[in-house]
């Protein structure tokens, strides 16, 4: 039988019951969790690991594009998709090179999104 253990739980709870607007912050984190995990793991050289959380980056890009109201959003929403566009291209391009340095201005870049949307009242 499998059991959840706090953290899991707690984590789940926090995703079910949050707003759109911490919903969008929460995939921010996760993804400079995921380029900052990137970064360690390129300084170890470990390559598979390196991979795996830029693609999980990666992946955090993608929804947030998948999440834009472009109806609602009007020109908001089509910069912000340019600006997705622009990080996941220099997420693959990061996961080729193995560049610490690439991954360091993708996460400042996804940095100053987060904080943007935190200040949203």
């Amino acid at each position: 039988m499998y059991q959840k253990n706090g953290s899991a739980i707690y984590k789940e709870n926090q995703i079910l019951t949050a707003s759109p607007k911490k919903l969008i912050v929460l995939l921010y984190e996760g993804c400079i969790k995921n380029l900052k995990l990137a970064e360690l793991h390129i300084a170890e050289k470990n390559i598979e690991k390196t991979n795996q959380v830029l693609i999980k980056a990666q992946d955090i890009i993608a929804e947030l594009m998948n999440t834009l109201d472009f109806e609602k959003g009007g020109e908001v929403a089509e910069n912000l998709y340019r600006m997705y566009e622009y990080i996941a291209s220099e997420l693959i391009k990061a996961n080729v090179s193995k560049n610490a340095e690439d991954v360091k201005r993708s996460r400042k870049l996804v940095e100053e999104l987060r904080d943007a949307w935190i200040e949203i009242e």
